[in-house]
């Protein structure tokens, strides 16, 4: 393909020299003509392992050119690639300066353009800059139509510094929101060598891929750093513990505990987080990452009671209220605070868990709901259409297999307040709303 690619700054030039490699003709635009003459001198405007070897085989091999004019790089070209910098400014936003410039050189360049052409976004951007800049520009300057004059895709890019052009060609996934099916099409023949999940969706889905990306490594760093700290503080070796903890990849490196939802209970997490912050503090230890999490989990629990409280009823009904589905286990269930708040404010409700029968419970369950929470005892019904039938508004606690049929079981009026993400829900409820969707 022929590619046209705005900025030649740390993105822009690993994605000319790599997909240049890959036997695409590439145009390099860029304002500062320093780096444009670097480029058509075979030599990298950046230092990175690999990208000089590339730009130097793909100028030499006629493949890349560089030009400060954009003109003849969108006249030549079918795809053009946004690759500028959006830096943070002083109250942590970004500066889409950069972004809306190309956005409408791009554009006039379109205006009398016949040929079909995509605009592809590799600059990391937030949740809705496709739709409320990059597409709002493009169609002011070139007088047509996203999905119809033009195409529109976000691609992010998914490089690290020092290993991008391993990351290049060997990435996690590559993702391509787009504003219609042909552009996306077009964008993924750019990466039909990868072996890598290729991944269609919207483009707010693909701005938002590329955060939470990031700022999950982030997290992760911040957390190692403050264990660590709490375990030299307590003559351990941190190595050798995170050798421990990389063992398991069922738990902690997976998909698990990463779902969003509500709010985390039960007997060991709240504890053991609990127990750890206090160790750091014991060591004069600053642990605001770990500090944080149990105000977080609360948070979520708060956000829940509001959400009951903002559906309008005063008769609500919870269905499954121990820590978490498949369990009788109610010691620190978040699902409890949110009831025992409801009930101080006067609520008429009724809730139901298979898993939990007065008369079955044993040991420090059977004690907890006595001795802690007896006036919950009172109003748990023993099935769970008793539980629909009472309540005006139907609250998702956990998860148990019976819950899927809820839907065919609600009326018009009902309103469900989900927990969980029980997708047959949220069609045949006459009223939905998610926790976190």
């Amino acid at each position: 393909m022929r590619i046209s690619i705005f900025g030649m700054g740390y993105v822009g030039a690993v994605t000319a020299g790599c997909l240049a490699r890959e036997g695409h003709e590439v145009w390099g635009v860029d304002p500062n003509p320093t780096k444009v003459d670097l480029i058509n001198s075979g030599q990298p405007p950046i230092v990175e392992e690999g990208v000089a070897e590339l730009i130097e085989a793909a100028v030499s091999g006629g493949r890349l050119r560089a030009f400060t004019d954009p003109g003849p790089a969108i006249e030549s070209t079918e795809i053009s690639m946004v690759c500028v910098g959006t830096p943070s400014q002083s109250n942590g936003s970004l500066s889409l300066e950069y972004v809306r410039h190309v956005c409408e050189q791009i554009g006039a360049h379109l205006r009398d353009k016949d040929d079909y052409h995509v605009v592809v976004c590799r600059s990391t951007v937030l949740p809705g800059t496709m739709e409320s800049i990059v597409i709002p520009t493009l169609e002011a300057a070139s007088g047509k139509t996203a999905g119809e004059g033009f195409g529109v895709c976000n691609n992010p890019e998914f490089l690290r510094e020092g290993t991008a052009v391993r990351d290049f060609y060997s990435p996690p996934k590559t993702v391509i929101g787009s504003s219609d099916p042909r552009s996306a099409e077009i964008v993924a023949g750019l990466y039909a060598s990868l072996d890598a999940p290729l991944v269609s969706t919207d483009l707010r889905t693909a701005e938002m891929a590329k955060y939470a990306d990031n700022v999950w490594h982030a997290l992760k760093v911040c957390f190692a750093n403050e264990l660590g700290n709490i375990c030299k503080g307590s003559g351990v070796d941190s190595h050798a513990v995170m050798d421990v903890f990389f063992k398991d990849e069922k738990l902690n490196l997976s998909k698990a505990y990463l779902t969003p939802g509500f709010a985390f209970g039960g007997s060991c997490l709240p504890k053991d987080v609990r127990a750890l912050v206090y160790r750091g503090r014991a060591l004069d230890l600053e642990t605001p990452v770990l500090g944080a999490i149990m105000s977080s989990n609360w948070q979520q629990i708060e956000r829940a009671a509001d959400l009951i409280i903002q559906a309008g009823s005063r008769k609500v009904s919870v269905l499954g209220f121990s820590f978490k589905g498949g369990t009788d286990d109610l010691r620190e269930s978040p699902m409890i605070e949110v009831i025992e708040r409801l009930i101080g404010k006067g609520y008429d409700l009724r809730v139901y868990d298979a898993n939990v029968n007065l008369s079955n419970l044993i040991g420090a369950n059977r004690e907890y709901l006595l001795d802690h929470v007896p006036h919950i005892s009172s109003i748990m019904v023993p099935s769970m259409k008793e539980a629909l039938d009472h309540g005006d508004t139907i609250v998702i606690g956990n998860y148990s297999p019976e819950f899927e049929s809820v839907g065919q079981l609600l009326s018009a009026e009902q309103t469900v307040v989900d927990l969980v993400r029980i997708d047959s829900l949220r069609d045949a409820a006459g009223d939905y709303e998610g926790i976190c969707w």
